[in-house]
């Protein structure tokens, strides 16, 4: 059932909801004062040339506090407009001066010196109002009486009335004396717009806006305007992003009642949604109702990307603005954790859609950017790969500069940064007198070099060739000390390295074999007797890949780009493709077959299978299928005649009932003994046998057991 999103939008809405104003008559400005001052408001308005500041001769006044208040100026009791009214805090900066003393002056003086203190306090005071439509300055003389000058003391507020600003409309308004004491005050609001009840029935303005409701159901969300047949209006779906004007998405001219439909992963918190009749001057209503929805927030961040700008830039792209913040780090040849480095980038919330310059001297394979959001990791990029290859094994050296120039070093390890010239049982500490050498001579390279210290990244090459050297050496002898014994008992050891290298080729084969999976996903039972397939084939063991463990990919690049990208893996390394037939895969094969165009129309993008027909069946048409492909279908689900005529130009298999064959088939040429290949068959039949039950139950009959290992998972 439809859940009404109604109130929900109106306090997420930018727009506050108005309950109550006061109402002022009659359409002149006015100003007031506190009691004890006295003010005037200068007739007409005046052109505000903010001057440069300068210091003050004494006691002056000067604004504190800006306050801003809605109120409703009325011509008539239906027919009002929206006023912003401005109260300006007033307060005493400043000290009168006190002269030095000189001989020969009398009392003449004295009294000259105390006649400015007892005098009263007069200042002009600009109001400045900006809003996409209106742009005003007023000028209020304020006086302030002697009894009231205190220095550091206020002495009360001045009260204008009013701005008037369109329904909606942010609006500034900005506060300083003139001569300028001290830097102006500014002061930025959201006006209400239309779904104030109170607004609604005092403006006539409000009375034609069509009326929005925003309603959720399942995994669809509803965008329903009530407005009678006859009416036309106007419809815009944008992105309020705060660093940038916003980005409209979609506008339509409309009539009458109208449902838009709207998918929820084209949710995202700064989608807002525009309504207003197709009227001159109408007034047009905003809400953004998705800003505190969890699935909104986790679409920006499945759409979010990192990139690399030329030389040393980089840029995080979002629909909207990010709460987030973004740390350089080292992420070391070996794996585990990357770790944050200095200098870090800024703490404060990362721009999106900007260029920002990394604060480096040269870049470097291993420095990735870590964007994180309250703490959790949620983008992780190593920008340079593209750029300058893979990961290398280089070692970080951190230079720490203290006072009087003490400079101390460490290597950046996984256990932390440890001192060259420690006793540490790490690999830094072992070559720390080499890595010294190497820095002092010029041959690592400097990453960053500030006040507090610097990086260094010293390649680890020649360490790592000096120590295989010992490896191999000792490889050398023991196939010496293995032809030595050869050569005494011929006989007995053919015998045996036979048997070996049969286990050995069969094994290595086996656990170098990559298969990649591909089905269709009919239902849930199917999908879960898939995953039994393939978290049994992984035992035998068998590298699979199966887009039900690869979850995240598919949500981050598409179902077609992550099949591409593991047809070609797989097919590099000699592995195999396995099309696993069902009802729902056949139906697909035969539209495919009969019009591919509107197969590939009428089908969801987030079917794997069917993303993927678009290039198994180029091979299987052009003859390039056997050796790559083999197909199977559970013959207790899918008749044998079923499967379509081109597909049968490799092996297609029955499960269970053909399990040795088709383990044959996966694991190539180097298969075990007939022996051993019964028992991994009886192996991954008890492993198939309670997914195959439950999809043979009848549908509403409960699941005695869900266990899928913990291979089920997704494994990307």
């Amino acid at each position: 059932m439809p859940v009404p999103w109604f109130l929900l939008s109106l306090a997420l809405g930018r727009s506050p909801v108005v309950l109550s104003l006061e109402r002022i008559v009659g359409p002149q400005d006015t100003a007031r004062c506190s009691p004890g001052l006295s003010c005037h408001l200068w007739d007409g308005d005046l052109l505000c040339l903010p001057g440069s500041i300068v210091s003050a001769p004494g006691p002056v006044l000067v604004p504190t506090r800006l306050q801003t208040e809605l109120v409703l100026r009325c011509h008539q009791e239906t027919d009002c407009d929206l006023c912003v009214r401005v109260a300006v805090h007033l307060a005493v900066r400043g000290h009168w001066e006190e002269p030095k003393d000189e001989e020969g002056l009398g009392g003449v003086a004295d009294s000259e010196r105390e006649e400015p203190r007892n005098a009263s306090l007069q200042a002009q005071v600009l109001l400045s109002f900006h809003s996409y439509t209106t742009a005003r300055c007023v000028l209020l003389e304020v006086e302030v009486p002697a009894a009231l000058v205190q220095p550091g003391q206020s002495v009360g507020s001045v009260v204008f009335d009013c701005f008037e600003a369109a329904l909606g409309a942010e609006v500034q308004i900005w506060s300083y004396t003139q001569p300028t004491y001290q830097k102006g005050l500014n002061f930025t609001q959201q006006l209400p717009d239309c779904r104030g009840h109170e607004l609604r029935d005092s403006i006539q303005s409000c009375w034609a806006l069509p009326w929005l409701n925003v309603s959720a159901d399942g995994d669809t969300v509803h965008l329903v305007l009530d407005v009678s047949e006859e009416q036309h209006f106007g419809l815009s779906l944008y992105w309020n992003q705060d660093e940038s004007p916003t980005k409209p998405w979609w506008h339509r001219n409309l009539t009458g009642p109208q449902t838009i439909t709207l998918n929820h992963t084209d949710l995202v918190p700064c989608l807002c949604i525009q309504v207003w009749p197709l009227e001159p001057d109408s007034v047009r209503t905003s809400i953004c109702p998705f800003r505190k929805d969890p699935r909104a927030h986790r679409n920006l961040w499945r759409a979010a990307r990192l990139q690399l700008l030329s030389p040393r830039g980089w840029r995080l792209d979002a629909p909207c603005s990010l709460l987030a913040e973004a740390t350089l780090c080292w992420q070391a040849l070996g794996g585990g954790p990357c770790q944050p480095l200095v200098p870090p980038l800024s703490r404060e919330n990362v721009t999106v859609n900007k260029a920002l310059e990394f604060p480096l001297l040269k870049g470097h394979p291993n420095i990735c950017v870590q964007v994180s959001s309250w703490e959790k990791l949620q983008l992780q990029e190593c920008l340079w790969s593209d750029s300058l290859g893979p990961l290398k094994d280089d070692m970080l050296l951190v230079e720490t500069r203290g006072p009087q120039n003490n400079r101390s070093l460490c290597a950046l390890e996984l256990s932390g940064c440890t001192p060259l010239l420690s006793r540490a049982s790490t690999r830094a500490a072992r070559l720390g007198e080499h890595l010294l050498q190497d820095l002092q001579s010029g041959q690592c390279l400097q990453l960053w070099d500030g006040d507090l210290g610097a990086l260094w990244a010293c390649p680890m090459n020649k360490y790592t060739h000096q120590r295989w050297a010992l490896v191999w050496l000792a490889c050398l002898l023991l196939a010496a000390v293995l032809f030595l014994l050869f050569l005494l008992k011929k006989d007995h050891v053919k015998g045996w390295l036979r048997l070996l290298k049969e286990d050995f080729h069969a094994g290595a084969t086996a656990r170098s074999r990559a298969a990649l999976l591909l089905y269709s996903a009919d239902d849930e039972r199917f999908e879960r007797l898939v995953g039994a397939l393939a978290s049994a084939l992984c035992q035998l063991p068998l590298r699979v890949a199966v887009d039900l463990w690869s979850r995240r990919e598919l949500s981050a690049h598409g179902p077609l780009a992550w099949f591409h990208a593991q047809r070609r893996q797989t097919l590099q390394e000699g592995g195999v493709v396995v099309l696993l037939f069902s009802p729902g895969a056949v139906a697909l094969c035969h539209e495919w077959l009969q019009d591919r165009t509107s197969a590939s129309e009428v089908h969801s993008p987030h079917d794997a299978f069917a993303a993927s027909l678009s290039c198994v069946l180029p091979d299987f048409l052009q003859g390039r299928a056997p050796g790559r492909y083999i197909g199977a279908y559970f013959d207790s689900l899918l008749s044998p005649d079923a499967v379509p005529t081109l597909f049968r130009a490799v092996p297609v298999l029955a499960l269970p009932s053909q399990l040795p064959d088709f383990l044959r088939a996966l694991q190539g040429t180097g298969v075990p003994r007939p022996g051993r290949l019964a028992d991994k068959a009886e192996q991954v039949s008890r492993a198939l046998q309670p997914a195959l039950d439950c999809c043979l139950r009848p549908p509403g009959t409960p699941e005695t057991g869900r266990k899928m290992g913990p291979e089920a998972g997704d494994r990307t």
